[in-house]
């Protein structure tokens, strides 16, 4: 959850990263739907993140290059990552009307596009559109804006 939300990639996207797609200080990302490549700036807490990964996987001796493994070192799939997401919510005690996984994505766009416009949004989520953008960006409490002075 964390990758896909700190990337803003699709679920399927983000279990098909791998090791192999760090390099030069950045994560390279081929979309699936759009074929769009980016590369996302490995720093702050995607940083973080992968060094939990890579400490994780290096302590329980797993060789599989894929960046999300279960417990027994296999690649995690969508149903596996469904399965975890489900318990995970169930146990937070958060309605499944209320959050999908896929609401990971809208809320990275949110707070792209508060940090830095839509146009930020647009990059990390590989829109070729603003509009196509506009769609994920959530403002329920109100499109966060400066004083002109």
């Amino acid at each position: 959850m964390r990758l896909a939300e700190l990337t803003g990639q699709r679920p399927a996207d983000v279990l098909r990263m791998n090791e192999a797609s760090i390099r030069d200080g950045v994560l390279h990302v081929k979309q699936g739907k759009t074929e769009a490549k980016l590369r996302i700036v490995i720093e702050g807490e995607l940083a973080a993140l992968l060094e939990e990964i890579h400490a994780y996987k290096a302590s329980v001796k797993i060789t599989s290059t894929a960046l999300l493994v279960n417990e027994k070192g296999q690649p995690l799939t969508k149903g596996m990552r469904h399965t975890r997401f489900n318990d995970a919510r169930e146990r937070a005690g958060v309605d499944k009307a209320l959050f999908q996984f896929r609401d990971l994505r809208a809320k990275t766009a949110t707070e792209a596009d508060e940090a830095g416009g839509t146009r930020t949004a647009q990059a990390i989520l590989g829109h070729t559109t603003e509009a196509m953008t506009a769609a994920y960006i959530r403002h329920r409490a109100g499109k966060k804006v400066r004083p002109i002075r």
